[in-house]
Parts: C-alpha cells; structure tokens; sequence
C-alpha cells in the first residue's frame, strides 16, 4: 500500500517535473518533514501554554497596590508590543545568549548552551504572545462586575483567592474570542524561529526546496496545507472550549 503510494508520487514527478512530491516517494525527504511538523506542534504547544500563563499572571499584577509591580508590566507590554517578534527572537538568541552558561557535551569535552535555539524561541515567541494576553486578560477582568469581586471580599476571599477562584473564571468567557485570536497568530508566527535555525516545518521545507528545485511547488503547498491543519485544530478546539464555558446571558 505504502509502496504503491510512493511510486504513484514517483510517477508524478516524472511525468510532471515542476510537481516532485519528493517527500512522499523518498524516505529521507518524509523523515524531515515530519522532525519539522514535530518542532513546530512542540513550539506551538509550549508557546501557547506559557503566553497564556504569562498573560494570566501579568493581568493579575496589573491590578496590584504595588506600583512597582504595575509600572513593571506596562513597560514589559510596552516592549514586546512595540518591537518585531522577529526582532525579539534574534536579541534573544544572538545577544542574551552569549552570556547563557554552558554544559558539556555527550561526548564529554564540547560545551553546548544551557538553552538551546528551541528554547531560545519558546522563550522569545511565549513573552512576545504573553504582553497581549496580559491586555486580553485584564479587558476581560474589567468586565467582571465591581459587585462580584466585592461580595468575595465580604465572604473573607483574599486578592489571590478571588482572582483565581471568581474573577479569572468569569473573565475567560469574555475574553476567549480574542484570546483566540491572538493564539492563532501565535502559531503562525513559530514560522519565524527559522531565522535561529529551529529545525520546524519551514526550515525543513526550505531545505528540501533548496536541495531539489523541482519540489519547489509541492512543498510550498504542504506547507501551506499543513499550517492551515494546524491553525484549523486550534480554532476548532478553542471554539468548542468556549461553546463549553458560555454562561447564557454572561460574555456575549
């Protein structure tokens, strides 16, 4: 079955060169992009998970009493909004990562980083997402009523307790369209971990393009297509997540 796969592939490219599938009928070629889609659902999957802590916990110390804590957000905000992610991922990377320390090798006498370009990305692209939940979260949190967040008080809740236990649940309702939003751009935007050499679905796809001209056009559509899967799981996902949280008459 799988051979008969391959040499229809095969086929194709002969009879249509513009058009070599290679990745489908030579077995190298499927391994990259396949390492590649693996890179890209682990950074997107880290990347989200920690941008959303980040905007959860920024959100909360945007309402502090402490205005060392706030004014430390607002310029957190201010300087991952203001900046190109792309940007951001070659100061990580190429200037923060100088002063990384150091472990030693498998082999037991090279030094390699602590943080690799994986990490590197995952820590440029989360702060990047993470400054505008910060803002999704605390929209959302303005729009719990006042009266909500004082009737915990009165029930004895501390700040802590009352934002975890009644304001971050209701708020979420209202801000998960936008949140949404912000996500998704977030997925596409792991594409960028290229320019550090993340082995992920473009870098692997640019090298196969290189490699073999001819496979130009197919992989430019598998890339396409796979990002379109990608993004198309998340929504779907986040969608059913809010259809599951709705509380009629509240958030829309």
């Amino acid at each position: 079955m799988l051979e008969a796969f391959a040499e229809f592939f095969r086929q194709v490219a002969e009879e249509y060169p513009r058009w070599n599938f290679i990745f489908f009928h030579d077995e190298r070629q499927f391994w990259r992009v396949v390492s590649g889609f693996q890179y890209t659902v682990v950074l997107s999957i880290a990347c989200v998970f920690f941008s959303v802590i980040i905007g959860v916990v920024g959100a909360w110390m945007q309402g502090s009493p402490l205005k060392w804590a706030r004014r430390l957000v607002q310029g957190y905000i201010q300087f991952f909004r203001n900046t190109p992610p792309f940007v951001q991922l070659l100061f990580f990377y190429f200037a923060l990562g100088q002063f990384t320390p150091t472990i030693t090798g498998p082999d037991g006498w090279t030094e390699v980083p602590l943080i690799s370009n994986v990490g590197w990305a995952i820590i440029s692209l989360s702060f990047f997402a993470g400054a505008f939940n910060v803002e999704i979260f605390r929209a959302g949190i303005e729009a719990v009523p006042e009266s909500t967040t004082e009737a915990a008080t009165s029930l004895g809740f501390s700040r802590l307790q009352t934002y975890k236990e009644v304001v971050l649940p209701l708020s979420f309702r209202v801000c998960l369209p936008a949140l949404n939003n912000n996500l998704v751009n977030l997925v596409k935007t792991t594409t960028q971990a290229v320019g550090i050499a993340v082995p992920e679905l473009l870098y692997e796809c640019l090298g196969i393009w290189n490699d073999y001209p001819s496979a130009l056009y197919p992989t430019m559509v598998f890339l396409f297509v796979s990002f379109i899967l990608l993004v198309g799981i998340l929504v779907f996902g986040m969608h059913r997540w809010e259809k599951a949280m709705k509380i009629p008459g509240y958030g829309g």
